[in-house]
């Protein structure tokens, strides 16, 4: 919880889509792409404010950072947060935020994303060690819709 009087810098309504990061050092994204995502139903995230925010039904991408040749950094999942963040089911300050991913063919990498005039905003981009989740404003969502076609990504809905 935030203390009372504290600012929060992201806000329920700011939240367009939740981006959960992965590092291809420490998650085999290669094979998770290979099998469409199908596996993965909850990623570990930062316990914060931001975890209390995320609702069921929420957009959420899946970032890969520091991205080989194989496989580059970018966005390469779209899907949607299936239950509420689970807690202490770790030791630490992490939580499990449930979720269900699909490919996003093609994903979309870094350099088209820099090149945009909004999505070069986003907030894994300037601020690449920052928290996971991260996440898209909803003006930024809408840019990618635009960049990845219709269809691609889930309704807007829950967060």
């Amino acid at each position: 919880m935030t203390a009372p009087g504290s600012a929060r810098a992201v806000q329920a309504e700011d939240v367009g889509a939740w981006l959960v990061k992965a590092s291809p050092g420490a998650s085999d994204v290669e094979t998770m792409r290979a099998q469409g995502f199908a596996e993965v139903r909850r990623w570990c995230v930062r316990r914060s404010y931001r975890t209390e925010l995320v609702v069921p039904g929420a957009p959420v991408l899946l970032w890969v950072s520091g991205g080989s040749a194989r496989v580059p950094s970018g966005v390469h999942a779209v899907g949607e947060v299936t239950g509420p963040v689970q807690r202490d089911l770790h030791p630490g300050p992490v939580d499990d935020l449930p979720m269900r991913l699909r490919p996003l063919d093609p994903p979309v990498l870094r350099p088209a994303l820099l090149a945009h005039p909004v999505l070069s905003g986003l907030e894994v981009l300037r601020s690449p060690w920052g928290s996971n989740p991260s996440y898209l404003d909803r003006a930024q969502l809408a840019a990618l819709r635009e960049v990845v076609g219709p269809g691609q990504l889930p309704a807007t809905s829950g967060g």
